[in-house]
């Protein structure tokens, strides 16, 4: 039996709170618990358990364990490379800085990956290796990267890229957003997987799409559809006009898309758009 300890105010807090919501009531049946704004203040051994001290809204809890596992936080794993030879600097997370062809601050080293600092995923990194090799090679410049797409591969799986709502509304950038639950998809019912859903977050005047977030099984295949939308700058309206196969889950973003104009193919939004009558739903 598991009890899961997060000190914010979700367990995953890197992606929007009506996404991670499902995979949170899921968790609460999986595990004996799930406590979120709740901190570690103590780690002791007491015989062969662990006794750990938690502390939540100011009150003080002592709990025994029997393995306590710590997944939080990374750091690069710079110290013993020798980096006092070269002229390479650091950041204060102790990763390598670089310029936008990942070469660090002495001309003949390159840096890649998490120790490069960003976003440490393995796919961020295969795009750091592949610009690293062409900037030594001398082939023209590419770009390091523009968006870079998470998942959290629990069940169901979460997966974001670009801005999210969270983030549109902490720096006050105007967006609207566009959903589409899954209990209308034929593809997600025969799964009998209805807990889903796919949004977008979309910019009002341009209706460029500038962030996708999923949330259902198989939603880091369904991510990379997401990614080319941002990543182009895409419009809701250039994806809700591309022919999607069905029954198949990537109709959800197609769904999404069509959602923003109040209109849809498999579900009606809740609310009519204004943009449907005004500019109708040919591109």
């Amino acid at each position: 039996r598991v009890t899961v300890v997060e000190a914010l105010d979700s367990i995953l807090a890197g992606a929007d709170a009506d996404l991670s919501r499902l995979v949170v009531a899921y968790g609460r049946k999986l595990f004996k618990e799930v406590r979120v704004k709740t901190s570690i203040r103590s780690l002791t051994m007491a015989g062969e358990r662990v006794r750990a001290v938690m502390e939540t809204n100011g009150e003080s809890k002592e709990e025994l364990y029997d393995r306590v596992l710590i997944a939080v936080g990374r750091v690069a794993n710079s110290g013993e490379l020798g980096l006092e030879n070269t002229q390479a600097t650091l950041d204060p997370r102790g990763c390598l800085t670089v310029n936008d062809r990942q070469q660090t601050a002495d001309p003949a080293l390159y840096a890649i990956g998490d120790v490069a600092g960003g976003v440490m995923l393995a796919h961020k990194a295969a795009r750091d290796a592949r610009v690293a090799v062409e900037a030594i090679l001398g082939l023209p410049e590419t770009t390091r990267h523009a968006v870079v797409p998470a998942v959290v591969f629990t069940d169901p799986e979460i997966a974001w890229v670009g801005l999210t709502e969270a983030e549109a509304k902490a720096r006050a950038v105007a967006v609207e957003i566009a959903k589409f639950q899954w209990g209308a998809s034929g593809r997600a019912l025969t799964n009998d997987r209805p807990d889903g859903v796919t949004k977008l977050i979309i910019e009002p005047q341009t209706e460029q799409i500038l962030g996708v977030g999923i949330a259902g099984q198989g939603a880091g295949e369904l991510i990379a559809e997401a990614t080319i939308a941002v990543e182009h700058k895409l419009t809701a309206r250039g994806l809700a006009h591309v022919i999607h196969p069905h029954p198949t889950l990537s109709e959800t973003l197609m769904e999404a898309a069509e959602s923003f104009y109040g209109h849809g193919t498999h579900a009606l939004p809740k609310k009519k758009s204004s943009r449907a009558s005004q500019q109708g739903c040919q591109p």
